[in-house]
């Protein structure tokens, strides 16, 4: 039987709208439990372009109130998460016969003022040829434009949304799956199993945000066929070493309609995607393939003077979004909008959690529980919407003061390089300062990582196995050679 004390809400899924959710209702005084079969952000959360945009390609398919949506939470989120959030210029090189130009400089427009913008700078128009912007690129691009949108550390975004729901009282299961849940006398019963057995726990309401498997829980754990149809579309990215000095980033316009970025990434390196094409394999075994590869490699080559080739790539990972299903006839036009498809039978609530983009993921929240309120206990919690303004964990610094917080730190460890420093503010914020003051914070394990950097993520950031540190916690993967990661998973 399950325990006699309920839940208020079960939330299947430890993505960005999982822990989203879980975040939101425990601050609001709900009992929360949130289960992932793996770890925090190891699907389709930590497989993102890393960008919190409004999605300017959207405007092409008249997809308004999302775009308006997401531009006004550019802001929110660079607010209370000025460490993982940051703003960064977006370079669209203007290319003859793909879009006429009065589209383009319509859509910046409305890009521009649709949304709510305060801090972020406006659009201007660029001469490549007087621009720094304009020297890796070919002579024949003259002209552009330069907007605005913001940079995330996307699995970060995950686990610090999971941090806050646990510090307000949710209770976090990674490697925890959900194996049945049915309705009886007005209550859920869940069966959770972990690698140390099984546990059966009550909830009032379920939410179902496993991402790409949200039609495998709807079917095989909840038993119910008649839900709505999930669409499944794969998304790749190539990561090759930095193809130019400045900061800024890119966004490419291709003969097939669809658009890639080129952007900065962990300093020494160019992120480059991404693909849209459908998916019906095992969303846990996606992998990038060869011609995705050289799909992304030719449209960047089409723009960069110095070809990018196959041979040049790093690294590459690859995810699947779990799209609503909304009949497009191209993965590239299937809706980003979120869906929330809630049933109510015998008492008990579920909520089903299609779509969606890392950037709305507090307004899907704020959506999500506005629909489970009714079935839900009163509480004394905070008001809806407290989201917006309370920081992450490590967010609590103005969005400026990144240098300050920098500082700080290099008088705290004078030894640790700019880089170093740089890599430990835009992961931790103010929470840097307590990892370098503890035990072990000079005893490098790999790189410049610590013994007591990786005991934070142990103790605190529920990871457990060498991914969760190496791509998910950070990206070190890239630069730690293999003694390095030896010695890191001895640790763990």
């Amino acid at each position: 039987m399950s325990s006699a004390t309920p839940f208020d809400l079960a939330i299947i899924g430890g993505g960005i709208n999982g822990t989203g959710i879980a975040r939101d209702a425990a601050g609001r005084g709900w009992r929360v439990l949130l289960a992932e079969q793996a770890d925090l952000a190891a699907g389709t959360s930590s497989a993102s372009t890393k960008l919190i945009h409004g999605g300017l390609r959207y405007l092409e398919y008249y997809e308004f109130r999302l775009v308006r949506e997401a531009l006004k939470e550019r802001e929110v989120l660079w607010g209370i998460a000025p460490h993982i959030v940051w703003p960064l210029r977006f370079v669209l090189p203007y290319q003859p016969g793909v879009r006429p130009a009065w589209m383009v400089r319509l859509g910046l427009f409305l890009y521009d003022h649709i949304g709510g913008r305060k801090r972020l700078p406006p659009t201007r128009t660029l001469l490549l040829d007087r621009d720094e912007a304009g020297l890796p690129l070919k002579k024949l691009f003259r002209y552009g434009y330069e907007y605005s949108d913001c940079w995330v550390e996307d699995s970060r975004l995950v686990v610090l949304n999971a941090r806050d729901a646990a510090a307000r009282g949710a209770e976090i299961l990674t490697r925890t799956r959900c194996t049945a849940a049915r309705r009886a006398d007005g209550l859920w019963h869940l069966t959770l199993a972990d690698d140390t057995g099984r546990r059966e726990i009550a909830a009032r309401a379920i939410v179902n945000a496993a991402g790409p498997w949200v039609g495998e829980v709807v079917r095989g754990v909840m038993q119910d066929n008649a839900r709505a149809k999930v669409r499944l579309v794969k998304g790749s990215h190539i990561v090759v070493p930095r193809l130019y000095q400045h900061d800024r980033c890119y966004i490419f316009q291709n003969a097939d309609r669809r658009i890639i970025f080129a952007i900065p990434f962990q300093q020494d390196f160019t992120l480059i995607g991404t693909t849209d094409r459908d998916y019906t394999g095992e969303p846990g075994e996606v992998r990038i393939e060869a011609d995705e590869i050289t799909y992304l490699c030719s449209a960047a080559s089409q723009y960069f003077r110095e070809p990018v080739t196959p041979e040049s790539v790093v690294w590459t990972y690859s995810g699947v979004r779990p799209l609503y299903d909304d009949g497009a006839s191209a993965a590239q036009e299937a809706t980003r909008d979120y869906v929330l498809d809630l049933e109510t039978r015998d008492g008990a609530a579920a909520l089903h959690v299609f779509g969606g983009k890392i950037t709305t993921y507090r307004r899907l929240a704020l959506a999500a529980l506005q629909k489970l309120a009714p079935h839900l206990p009163p509480t004394a919690g905070l008001a809806a919407g407290w989201t917006a303004t309370a920081p992450l964990p490590g967010g609590d610094f103005p969005r400026d003061g990144a240098m300050a917080l920098a500082t700080n730190l290099r008088q705290l460890r004078p030894a640790l390089s700019a880089a170093t420093i740089r890599r430990l503010v835009r992961a931790y914020g103010t929470e840097a300062v307590s990892i370098l003051e503890a035990e072990g914070a000079e005893d490098m394990l790999a790189a410049d990582f610590s013994r007591a950097e990786l005991r934070h993520l142990i103790r605190n950031e529920w990871a457990r196995e060498l991914d969760d540190v190496l791509w998910r916690r950070s990206k070190i993967g890239l630069v730690v050679d293999a003694a390095g990661r030896d010695r890191i998973a001895a640790c763990l």
